[in-house]
């Protein structure tokens, strides 16, 4: 049996990391368990590494709100952190009076978000933004971008750990016991774990999480999207994402450039009861090519190099509508324990933002006791020693904590 944590977090991608570094600001034992032998190898490394403007979502929503200002706050993390984030703008591009009036609603729901720095732009402005697309009109979004998002997954959790924060990788957890004292046991592949706070940030695995904790009720279902991966000497050719008119729940297939300057094709978006499976068919391929190609027709097989897949945790109700996220507490279930279930996308960009929200509903708790640590206490907010490692090693944060452990020993 290990020692008693003050708060132990299940998940450690970009959610999960950003949660575990944002507590470390507070005098708190932390551990996150993770159940694969690294951060960042699901959803959070499985995506398009796109900034969004938090124009896309329903207004008054939590995706909303958190987006808007992860949005806002990029900038800064990325110099903080030293991790690799690009404001390049993104274009949504229509040809039809239908996508006119598609693209001035989605502004003007924009607008109500908080989004800003959003404008209808003509075809003559459209090419000099994009040469190479292909469109009539289009919405510009100036203060979307990109971001690598293992650099920016990693540089969160390595500053957690920096900071006190304890990861333990291949803990897939198996089960959650709440004890007398309100206190929980934690069932894991590399054995139990004691702690007075639980918080549920498993992405994929939330709904069996919340299942655990007795917070019952919640259908999870997966949205798998397929990329294709262009070699960087298409990277000229692109220098923003390109999307086409949204659909209400749906972007779209688009085209994105990357921080490393390849480009990226796609996602579909299949739905899936299967959260293991990566494989991308050939006719999917095929479809991401020939869509996308309507929109970008820069697309060749002799500039395709690989392809991936990432699965998104989607919150559907009875009917199948894609809820919002849900950040809650609920003491009469589970005294103790922050429920975070549908954490999709806007996910990456709002992921600190959705720490900070979590952390709030935790100090207005009637049992809340952590303290917040002066800055002279000992939150260290960049990155020191890891960087320094990782510049000349290309380390990951558990290669360089194992470093460390066996240099103590």
């Amino acid at each position: 049996m290990k020692e008693m944590y003050d708060v132990l977090i299940i998940g450690g991608g970009v959610v999960g990391s950003a949660m575990a570094r944002e507590l470390s600001r507070y005098r708190l034992k932390i551990g996150v368990l993770e159940k694969n032998l690294d951060v960042c190898n699901e959803t959070s490394g499985r995506n398009s590494g796109v900034v969004h403007g938090g124009f896309a979502y329903d207004r008054g929503s939590l995706k909303a709100k958190l987006c808007v200002e992860g949005n806002k706050m990029m900038g800064d993390l990325a110099k903080e952190l030293d991790f690799h984030f690009i404001r390049c703008g993104k274009v949504l591009v229509g040809n039809t009076d239908e996508d006119m009036e598609t693209l001035k609603r989605t502004i003007e729901q924009g607008k109500d978000n908080g989004a800003t720095n959003l404008e209808l732009i003509d075809e003559k402005r459209l090419h000099e933004l994009v040469p190479a697309v292909v469109g009539k009109f289009a919405m510009f979004s100036h203060n979307s971008g990109i971001v690598d998002p293992f650099g920016y997954t990693i540089a969160l959790a390595e500053n957690a750990h920096e900071n006190g924060v304890e990861y333990h990788f291949g803990c897939e957890v198996t089960a959650i016991q709440r004890q007398e004292d309100d206190t929980y046991e934690i069932t894991t592949a590399k054995g139990n774990f004691k702690t007075r706070w639980v918080v549920n940030c498993a992405g994929l695995g939330c709904g069996k999480i919340s299942d655990m904790l007795g917070i019952t009720g919640y259908r999870i279902i997966g949205s798998k999207g397929d990329y294709i991966i262009l070699d960087k000497r298409t990277g000229p050719l692109l220098p923003m994402p390109v999307y086409p008119v949204p659909s209400n729940t749906y972007m779209g297939i688009h085209v994105t450039n990357t921080t490393d300057g390849n480009v990226i094709i796609g996602p579909n978006a299949d739905m899936v009861t299967d959260f293991t499976y990566y494989g991308v068919p050939q006719k999917n391929m095929d479809y991401l090519a020939e869509s996308a190609s309507d929109l970008w027709p820069c697309i060749h097989k002799a500039d395709y190099i690989r392809n991936y897949s990432g699965i998104l945790p989607k919150w559907v109700d009875e009917n199948g509508v894609i809820q919002d996220f849900k950040i809650e507490i609920k003491d009469e279930i589970a005294p103790h324990a922050l429920n975070l279930v549908g954490i999709e996308s806007p996910g990456l960009t709002a992921a600190v933002p959705i720490a900070r929200y979590a952390i709030e509903l935790m100090k207005k708790h009637p049992n809340y006791t952590i303290r917040a640590i002066a800055d002279e206490a000992g939150f260290n907010s960049t990155p020191i020693l890891y960087n320094l490692f990782k510049k000349k090693t290309g380390m990951t944060p558990y290669e360089f904590k194992k470093a460390q452990d066996s240099l103590q020993n």
